[in-house]
């Protein structure tokens, strides 16, 4: 289990492989089949056309139908096929990746519906267990990034206290990238070659530190001026970024070199 994004926790893994999820929740069956090292037989691919397997995914479908009320047009695959490149593979419901986890072998179908239970009740041992077992830089990371996401909801909780609507929050942010790390988002992608994403997932630990710091100072600041609305707190984010980009500067410059 690895850390994602603000809204997930983490990503599953499973002996020691990350299991790719889709923006539904739906599992990468081939991430469990490498997972399991199954034989080229047992690809889901092979699988998911077996008898037992169809009847599996129309019990299911069916299910989801009536109880979401669609229509026959409208139900959502609970099994399919994903092209292209990066994330492709076959991705499905998490019963029918527990039954195919299951046909690769009945251990592997005990440990994924453990893990994933889990793993979706938000179990905060889950992730000790996964970091007890990872190096001291990923652990110093993972409670980095884990302060990080508790001080962002304080800071948008701010905003929305101080009448920030629609794209004022992602205003604010942008401000606080381009005033500490001298640039939006998307330049910032570009520049040092983060995939899709949170970009938040992909800073190292100093960079989080400096982003809490920056808007900490700019909440202290919307807090203590009574700053309202998109604008004001859009500039707030900014003065709290570039104060602590040039202390941070001023530091750096003030080093002696090693001799």
């Amino acid at each position: 289990m690895t850390q994602t994004d603000d809204n997930r926790q983490y990503q599953l893994t499973i002996r020691g492989r990350s299991i790719t999820e889709d923006e539904r929740g739906w599992i990468c069956l081939d991430d469990l089949w490498t997972a399991a090292e199954g034989d080229t037989s047992q690809k889901p691919a092979h699988w998911r056309i077996g008898k037992a397997a169809q009847r599996l995914v129309s019990a299911l479908a069916e299910k989801i139908r009536i109880s979401d009320n669609m229509s026959n047009d409208d139900e959502a695959a609970v099994i399919y096929a994903k092209p292209g490149r990066g994330n492709k593979g076959t991705f499905a419901h998490p019963v029918v990746a527990a039954a195919y986890a299951g046909y690769l072998s009945p251990a592997l179908e005990v440990e994924v519906r453990e893990v994933w239970l889990r793993y979706r009740a938000a179990d905060e041992t889950l992730a000790d267990d996964i970091l007890q077992r990872a190096s001291a830089e990923a652990n110093q990371w993972a409670g980095v990034r884990a302060l990080s996401r508790s001080k962002r909801v304080a800071f948008t909780d701010t905003l929305k206290d101080h009448g920030v609507e629609e794209k004022g929050y992602m205003h604010c942010t942008e401000a606080t990238y381009t005033h500490l790390l001298g640039a939006p988002s998307y330049k910032l992608r570009a520049e040092r070659g983060f995939k899709k994403g949170n970009l938040r997932d992909q800073f190292n630990s100093s960079d989080l530190a400096f982003i809490m710091a920056a808007e900490s100072l700019a909440a202290e600041r919307i807090e203590e001026e009574n700053r309202h609305g998109n604008a004001e707190c859009i500039q707030a984010a900014g003065l709290g970024a570039a104060a602590i980009r040039a202390a941070v500067e001023a530091d750096r410059a003030s080093r002696k070199r090693a001799a």
